[in-house]
């Protein structure tokens, strides 16, 4: 049995009778689309998809930082740039 991270599901079929409504039926949250009763697909909001890229962003900004941490300084003045 697969794990489910959304608390809606349809199956690919009814998704495509009608998007418009699975996506406003769900009221935001994410969607698990099923093929033969499996997750192949989840559909969540643009703004939600948006809020975790911004995520994933600032994860490998992190991540880049911690890498050089230990690199040697280098002084730059204003008119440097």
């Amino acid at each position: 049995m697969n794990k489910l991270y959304a608390g809606v599901s349809v199956s690919i079929s009814e998704l495509k009778k009608n998007p418009s409504r699975i996506i406003g039926h769900a009221g935001g949250a994410p969607v698990a689309i099923l093929n033969h009763n499996k997750p192949s697909a989840y559909l969540i909001p643009a703004e939600a998809f948006e809020a975790m890229m911004e995520k994933f962003e600032d994860y490998e900004l992190g991540r880049v930082v911690k890498e050089r941490e230990h690199e040697a300084s280098v002084k730059v003045t204003m008119d440097d740039l």
